[in-house]
């Protein structure tokens, strides 16, 4: 089994997991700061730009995952729409799924897990990926044979990515292993059969 935690704007990895393999995703763990929990990469004309979903008491030791609420007080929504925006404005998809994404840089989500959990459907229902998402309120024991891909540095990963054609490859290499939203708005339908079902775990 693969234990997941819950991710803002998750990596192609991840779904590619979620995808293939037996995973759950942790609610009941603790909190890591400047994580996957709340942090995303997406490609923009400079590079890699991190995304940061800012929550409060983000430094308070063991505070569960369930609990940790959202900042709003930053305007960091804003500031993330503005950079998908200059980011994918001319990738081939953006205009066809702008609609379904703006929402979440509009609203607002008490709890980080319940926005992180809803955006991830919503990236998979846009994807068109057929899979039962497992979820845990408590928190997952790893056993032997299971591959916990929680830690912050995690070195347990063997995930090789399949390239594909992503906005700026006039003026810089591939990166991989960004936010499942860059495939999305680059390959929009294809995502799937081109991309994901390719990929080596």
């Amino acid at each position: 089994m693969v234990i997941l935690p819950a991710a803002y704007m998750p990596s192609v990895e991840y779904v590619v997991r979620l995808l293939r393999e037996q995973c759950v995703i942790d609610l009941g763990e603790n909190y890591i700061k400047r994580s996957e929990r709340n942090r995303a990469r997406i490609l923009s004309a400079n590079g890699v730009m991190p995304l940061t979903v800012h929550v409060e008491n983000g430094n308070r030791p063991r505070q569960r995952m369930r609990d940790v609420r959202i900042d709003y007080s930053k305007r960091w929504q804003h500031q993330h729409w503005v950079s998908i925006l200059s980011a994918y404005k001319s990738s081939p998809y953006f205009d066809h799924y702008a609609e379904e994404l703006e929402p979440f840089y509009r609203r607002e989500w008490r709890y980080l897990v319940d926005y992180n959990m809803e955006y991830l459907q919503t990236l998979l229902r846009l994807l068109g990926a057929k899979c039962e998402v497992q979820v845990s309120e408590q928190y997952v024991e790893a056993t032997e044979g299971d591959l916990d891909l929680r830690p912050k540095h995690n070195e347990g990963s063997t995930f090789v990515a399949e390239p594909y054609v992503q906005v700026f490859s006039d003026r810089m290499p591939f990166v991989e292993n960004l936010s499942v939203l860059d495939l999305l708005l680059c390959e929009g339908p294809e995502a799937i059969s081109a991309v994901l079902m390719r990929c080596q775990l």
